[in-house]
């Protein structure tokens, strides 16, 4: 089997304060790469400005300026995380043989990646990287990111436990995602839809290494939404059985009723009507904001607005060129 060609894709969102210290780490994996003949001399480490507020930006292009195998596009402006991967691989796929998308906050494990291209060597297509434990995290943040693979389970969302968005994806792989053109990301869910030979590989989350975390609690449930809305149908189905239940507790409560009245033995009492009202009024409203949630989104993909748009890069189309000629060459 020929040496693939390797691109390491990083989303970064104002990450000033990690990226001098893992940017030299990726650098030095790929090395070891190429070193010992895994991969390919042209294999590139790709950085994603996700529309960075400091100066992450310059700092790519420092790197690249620095050396030839640090590459960065940066995006016109913020549109979060899954977009930024997604413009990574796309960006990535024509120039490359396979991909590993990374966060670059250093938490997780790169040594993660031999396992991962000697599975792809292997035959597999996509390989998960998927967290041993949850030792690092808080109480909180451990039952909550349980909560949400959980969740994403139960409402039908084919969801690799305890996976987030490191993982190694062939060329191949990548071709057929890109024919997926849905404007609501949620990545983790779409790459097992992709389907082809994968496996999974086990490692340890480390502690970030510098500056904070840019995923609270809310950007996780927001992800939760996305995922189970985008591609799961599921939360409507839910609310028909509930309605059809509703509907038949309520037929049989005024059978009740009526009978009551028939042998007059009614009480007046507001309290029971308050009661009843306001369960219905409830299930109401949150049926009708989870179908405006699937209303919203089907508003959203009908118009077929850009996932994402590249505003500038780190390298020139000749020397894109040079890289392609080197990469067929070899």
């Amino acid at each position: 089997m020929a040496l693939p060609t390797l691109w390491i894709v990083i989303p970064c969102y104002n990450e000033e304060k990690v990226l001098p210290i893992t940017a030299p780490k990726f650098l030095a994996k790929l090395n070891d790469f190429i070193r010992d003949k895994k991969i390919k001399e042209n294999s590139r480490v790709l950085f994603v400005d996700d529309g960075s507020k400091d100066r992450t930006w310059e700092l790519i292009q420092q790197f690249a300026q620095k050396d030839a195998h640090y590459l960065g596009i940066q995006q016109s402006r913020n549109r979060g995380h899954q977009n930024a991967v997604l413009a990574g691989l796309m960006t990535a796929k024509d120039h490359c043989d396979i991909t590993i998308s990374i966060d670059s906050d250093g938490q997780d494990d790169i040594n993660a990646m031999d396992a991962m291209i000697a599975a792809y060597t292997d035959g597999c297509e996509i390989v998960y990287g998927v967290r041993s434990d949850r030792q690092t995290d808080s109480w909180f943040k451990r039952v909550t990111a349980q909560g949400f693979y959980k969740f994403l389970r139960l409402m039908g969302v084919d969801v690799v436990y305890n996976h987030a968005d490191y993982r190694l994806a062939s060329s191949k792989v990548l071709q057929h995602l890109a024919d997926f053109k849905e404007v609501n990301l949620f990545l983790r869910g779409m790459f097992p839809l992709v389907g082809f030979k994968s496996t999974s590989v086990y490692y340890e989350r480390h502690e970030r290494l510098a500056g904070k975390s840019h995923y609270p609690l809310s950007n996780m449930v927001s992800l939760a939404i996305n995922g189970v809305t985008s591609l799961s149908i599921k939360p409507i189905v839910f609310i028909a059985e509930l309605g059809a239940v509703v509907s038949i507790l309520g037929f049989i409560g005024t059978i009740w009723a009526a009978v009551m009245a028939f042998k007059g033995a009614t009480v007046a009492g507001w309290a029971s009507i308050v009661c009843i009202v306001s369960f219905l009024g409830g299930i109401q409203l949150l049926s009708l904001g989870v179908i405006g949630e699937y209303v919203g989104k089907t508003y959203m993909e009908t118009k077929h607005r850009p996932r994402f748009i590249i505003s500038d890069q780190t390298w020139e189309e000749t020397q894109e060129k040079e890289q392609e000629k080197e990469k067929h060459s070899q």
